[in-house]
């Protein structure tokens, strides 16, 4: 009877044990199942959830497991379909079956997701359940795709330099012959308005190669004290006559407005962007295109963003008639590389540049919308305390010349020979050479000729700043001008860096190139010992 009893104790105390491990090894999934970082979920072969993790409710935007467990996976697959096919081949091939999904989130966001899956079979070989978990990966799809644009920019970048080089030395010669053609021609001559237009065109597209330059390059853009009505005016003239007749455009510019501290080009491109951005809004239906400026004042309280400063400002107002956004959308719009437009048709970078620029500058922007009621971007300007008319230099003043000998180098014949007039005109004393070679033995045989040298910096066989640096050896005080057109590797400071005394930007008009000129030889001969 003891030994009997001792049996059943013993039976008693193993199935215990066998229970608290059973009870521990429940305990261990389940923490594992409700700690795991990804979104862990049992099913039905139908897709009737079973149980699911924190992760799980997390990824759906679910409040808690009862309503997750009321919400089928199929029914939130079912946008995107496949479903069928998913669990199908987990039947067949009865294997771990990975597969990146999109998900409809419950309130409307799409989510991009990664699933891994199995099936639990009975005996028969029957699907019984679907295990699987599901990793959130749209953040790191948004990331990816941010790398993709910011490689593409980069390209375009190196590409824009490219072009960049070549334009401004096809520049070049058209600004320099149309300005000296506007000198010899009367004022009264018919010509004279066409080579005026041709002139003023050929600013405008040195401008926006150097737009261009600054947004691919992160180049600092010059800010000058400037009124803004003129550039919009010009930037609407070119808007209008890219949008179709059935978009109106109204504006009302105030001229009273004061002087900002800006790019011209900036300006420009903020203005091509917001109006770009409003024709795309119409673009199927038409409506009316509204673009103001006025002068306001903020005290205080009435500041947009923590940045800006109490004063005056000039308000750039740009309001559409289109199909306006949610507030989802304007939460958004300013972000990098987030854009509403088609594949193609944007790069989602517009918007974030005009921010980008306004907050550069001490300002803010402000965008107001609603769904079919249009769209209305406010972008304030800080406007400078200092009379505008005091510090605008006088355009006409007279260009200054010499009597100096110059040693020119550039090998493009065209600028060569209308940079050599350019300068005979002024005054100077010019040899010129295409090769840098056959400028090097010119300055050796008669060093103390010159007074300077001008180089482009693109050289076949020696580029500028080597030219500069053979130079000085032969002779240490000889002051070098370098010039291009876009140089990856040059720079103003790092020409100074290297002793060049002065750099400039093709294409250069008289009056730069005259003034760049004499400073640098007044500033090198104020150096020279008496």
């Amino acid at each position: 009877m003891k030994i009997q009893f001792l049996s059943i104790t013993r039976d008693i105390t193993e199935k215990k044990q066998i229970e608290d491990q059973l009870k521990r090894s429940e305990e261990r999934y389940r923490k594992y199942f409700e700690e795991d970082l990804s979104g862990s979920y049992i099913s039905t072969p139908e897709g009737q959830l079973i149980a699911c993790n924190k992760e799980y409710l997390k990824i759906f935007g679910f409040k808690n497991t009862q309503e997750a467990l009321k919400t089928p996976i199929s029914k939130i697959f079912e946008t995107f379909g496949e479903r069928a096919v998913f669990l199908q081949t987990i039947a067949k091939e009865k294997k771990i079956i990975n597969k990146e999904s999109k998900f409809q989130k419950l309130d409307g966001a799409i989510i991009s997701v990664v699933e891994n899956a199995s099936g639990v079979f009975n005996e028969n070989g029957e699907l019984k359940e679907i295990r699987g978990f599901i990793l959130d990966l749209t953040e790191q799809r948004r990331l990816e795709s941010q790398i993709q644009q910011s490689q593409k920019m980069e390209s375009i970048g190196t590409l824009a330099g490219g072009i960049a080089h070549d334009f401004n030395n096809i520049l070049f010669p058209i600004l320099g012959h149309t300005e000296m053609l506007l000198e010899d021609v009367p004022v009264d001559s018919p010509f004279r308005e066409g080579l005026s237009q041709i002139y003023n065109s050929a600013l405008r597209a040195r401008d926006l190669v150097q737009q261009i330059l600054t947004f691919s390059r992160h180049e600092n853009a010059e800010l000058k004290l400037m009124k803004m009505q003129p550039i919009i005016k010009e930037a609407l003239k070119l808007i209008r006559s890219t949008i179709p007749s059935t978009i109106s455009i109204d504006q009302n510019l105030q001229p009273n407005c004061g002087a900002v501290k800006a790019d011209p080009t900036q300006i420009h491109q903020i203005v091509m962007n917001l109006t770009t951005n409003a024709y795309h809004a119409m673009e199927e239906t038409g409506g009316e295109l509204k673009v103001s400026l006025k002068e306001v004042k903020f005290g205080t309280l009435d500041l947009i963003s923590p940045d800006m400063v109490p004063g005056a400002y000039a308000c750039l107002t740009v309001a559409d008639t289109g199909v306006g956004m949610d507030k989802n959308l304007t939460d958004k719009i300013f972000d990098p590389f987030f854009t509403t437009k088609a594949i193609g048709k944007g790069t989602g970078m517009g918007l974030s540049v005009v921010h980008g620029i306004v907050t550069a500058m001490g300002g803010a922007i402000q965008v107001y919308s609603e769904p079919e009621k249009g769209t209305q971007f406010h972008a304030y300007f800080p406007i400078e305390k200092n009379s505008f008319e005091g510090q605008v230099t006088n355009s006409e003043a007279k260009i200054q010349g010499g009597t100096e000998q110059i040693l020119l180098v550039d090998d493009e014949e065209a600028i060569l020979t209308m940079e050599k007039q350019m300068l005979e005109r002024l005054g100077y004393q010019v040899i010129s050479h295409t090769s840098s070679l056959e400028a090097l033995e010119t300055f050796r045989d008669s060093p103390d000729k010159f007074d300077l040298v001008i180089t482009d910096m693109a050289m076949p066989n020696i580029p500028g700043d080597r030219l500069s640096a053979e130079l000085t050896k032969i002779r240490s005080d000889i002051p070098v001008l370098l010039c291009t057109g876009f140089s990856e590797t040059m720079s103003e400071e790092k020409a100074t860096s290297l002793g060049i005394k002065g750099f400039l930007l093709k294409p250069i008009v008289m009056k730069d190139l005259a003034q760049k000129i004499r400073e640098v030889l007044d500033n090198n001969k104020a150096k020279k010992p008496n």
